[in-house]
Parts: structure tokens; sequence; C-alpha cells
């Protein structure tokens, strides 16, 4: 029977961006943690990861005290989710970084699906009542972009009246200054990068999915791992998926990894645990109908790679981050029962406290938004202080 002290605890880990993040891997280090979660975001999403590249990394962060534990993400190309132009080749240069990755003894490898945009906030910076800031999606928000701004061909038949009319109603009210504020957060880009989308570029690449429909693009997720399964598998490396964040369609595009139904059918699908899941309390909590117990107790063996964090829903189509302990998640129920996983499988899973509030002190500061160190340093803390008193108690 496990004790405490032989009982297996979450490996704690934190996101770095690289040499252009405005945190730095010391005071990373200085928070606590064992690993960091890091990508090489200055080479083109689908040509392959060079050895030489990844051991530089790893070189930088094992001189700051750490190791290089969990790749997010390895990025799969718009080539391979469309099928399209040069994707066949994309496979086999993600084949080839796998390979390269697993020979630097790193065997974690995190990756999405999402078409297009990654995670998708309406806000970036909503006033808590401390006056910390956090992120923040707000449906009518996101309306009012997609029918007033973006003008999306067919947005309409997305939103029911009442959304249309205070969509309407909201836009009209707005100041430039909010408007440009609104377009600028929605079109944030990939995390990791400096790069904005435009609403013209974006319109591009939302006509590209106006042929692919829910069941396509999961044929095309499906034919993806059939792929590189097998390569990760003989390699000793785990992929994890990261679920849609949030859990549900936008701008007409089609999400394949939102819910436990998903979830059901890719695993299905693909069989071999090294198809694996990357578990986001955040973005699957940002569903209110995910049971996130349910989904734990159903993949356990699945589960390579954790974000942890909270989210507050404040009536439907809005909800915010909220403290890492408490809102939507059951937080001390998901430690328990990761415990048991762990415990299961005899390993430490590595765990990130995923996003945290801007403090007041870090207002102006260098850094991605829901990245600021602070606030992830507040998170880790307390996820660790409540990870000790279930394993006391």
């Amino acid at each position: 029977m496990k004790t405490p002290e032989t009982q297996p605890k979450l490996l704690a880990c934190m996101r770095w961006y690289g040499p252009n993040d405005g945190v730095a891997l010391t005071g990373i280090r200085q928070a606590g943690v064992e690993g960091i979660v890091t990508a090489l975001h200055q080479i083109p999403v689908g040509e392959v990861w060079p050895i030489d590249a990844i051991k530089a990394r790893q070189k930088e962060v094992r001189e700051a005290g750490m190791e290089w534990t969990v790749v997010e993400s390895l990025p799969v190309s718009e080539a391979i989710k469309q099928q399209k132009g040069e994707f066949r080749q994309h496979i086999e240069n993600y084949k080839q970084s796998l390979v390269n990755l697993a020979a630097c003894g790193i065997r974690v490898v995190t990756y999405n699906f999402m078409p297009v945009l990654d995670w998708v906030r309406t806000e970036l910076d909503y006033l808590n009542p401390d006056q910390t800031r956090t992120l923040r999606f707000d449906r009518t928000a996101f309306a009012c972009f997609d029918l007033f701004m973006l003008r999306r061909p067919g947005a309409e038949a997305d939103y029911d009246p009442a959304t249309r009319a205070a969509a309407k109603e909201r836009f009209e009210s707005m100041g430039e200054e909010a408007r440009q504020r609104l377009r600028r957060t929605v079109l944030q880009g990939l995390p990791g990068s400096d790069d904005h989308f435009t609403e013209a570029q974006l319109l591009e690449l939302l006509e590209q999915y106006a042929r692919i429909p829910k069941e396509t693009l999961r044929a095309h997720l499906v034919a993806f791992l059939q792929e590189v399964v097998p390569v990760a598998r003989e390699h000793g490396v785990v992929l994890a998926v990261h679920p849609d964040d949030p859990p549900y369609p936008l701008l007409g595009l089609p999400r394949v990894v939102s819910t436990q139904e998903d979830l059901d059918f890719l695993f299905s699908a693909v069989p071999d645990t090294a198809n694996g899941l990357c578990y986001c309390t955040g973005a699957l909590g940002a569903g209110p109908e995910n049971d996130l117990l349910g989904i734990l107790e159903a993949f356990g063996p699945r589960v390579h790679f954790l974000h942890l964090r909270n989210v507050l829903h404040e009536r439907p189509g809005i909800f915010r981050e909220s403290d890492h302990l408490y809102g939507h998640v059951p937080m001390a129920s998901v430690l328990r029962s990761l415990h048991r996983i762990m415990a299961q499988r005899d390993i430490r899973l590595p765990m990130r406290p995923d996003h945290g509030f801007l403090h007041t002190s870090e207002v102006g500061s260098r850094h991605y938004p829901g990245y600021s160190l602070l606030g992830r340093l507040k998170g880790l803390a307390e996820l660790r202080g409540m990870e000790a008193g279930l394993l006391e108690g």
C-alpha cells in the first residue's frame, strides 16, 4: 500500500516560450519547478526539429537547473489538418521530429488539432475584484466580432436571434478603442508567436475549411495518428492531444477534441496508449457539460500530461479563468483521482499550472497572455499545497 512518502507526486513544471519569453528561466527555477515545458518556436510549422536545435534548448534549460520534460507543442500543420499540399511530407517530418526528440531523451509530446486558431478569448485583462487581471470569454462579444468586424459570410446562422441582437447593440455602443481591443484579442494568433492575424488572413483560412465538416476533420486526425503513433511507440514517446479551447465550435470551424464522446472516438480509432491526452482542466472545464472526473476515470491510462487551472462560469456563454483551486473544476477531487492514477501506473505525471492572474506588479512586463510569473507561481503553490494536504490526509 502506498504511504504519503511513497505515493507518486505530480512533477511540477512550468511553460517557457524560449529566449523570446519575457519570463526568465531563473525566475521559473525559483518558483520551485523541476521541469520545463517548451518548444522550438523558431522552426517553421511542418519542418523537422533537428537534433542540434533540440540539444541546444536542452542545454539552456539544464544550465538553469531544470530539465526539458514536455514538448508543448510540436505543432500539426494546417496542411496535415486539411490533407492538402505537402501534408504527406509534413507527416514524415513530424515522424522524424519524434525520433529526434526521443534520441535526446524527451518523451512527452503535446499537440492540438484545432483549426486555424489555438485558444480563443474576448478579453485578456478582465479586472478581478482584487485588481488582478485574467482571461475571459464572452459569446456576445465574440459574436460582435464575428458578425460586425470580421463579417464572416454565413455567420448569422451560427447565432440565435437574441445573441445577434445583443451583439449588434454591443457593437453600436463600443467606441473605436474598444473595438480595436476586441479585434486584437480575438486575432491574437498562436501562443508563442508575436504575430497577429488580420481579418483578411483569417477569412482566407476559414474559407479553406468551408468543405471540411467535423467528420472529415476527425478522419484527418485519425489518419495522422495512424501514421505517427507507431513511430512514437517504437521510440518510447507518448503523444498528448490538447482539448479544444473553448470546447465548442467557433467561426463555423469544426471541433473534434471537445467532449468525452470525441475522446472515445479518437482512442477507439487508434487504441495504442501512446495516443494519449493532455488533461487540461481549463479547456475541458470551459464546457459546462463535460464531466471532468468521468473523463479521468475513462482515460486515466492515456493521461500523459496535465494542465491544471480553473474556470468560473458567470452565466451561459461567459466564463473566465479563476483561482486555481476555486471554480467549476472540482480541483481536490481531480487531484485525488490523479493520485490514484499515478499510484496504479507507478509514475509521476508532469503538471504545469495553466495560466495565472496578472498581478499589479507585473502590469507592463513582457509576457504572453496568461503566462506572467507571479500568477503561475501562486497557482503552483496552491496546487502543491492542496496535493500535500490530500496526501497527508
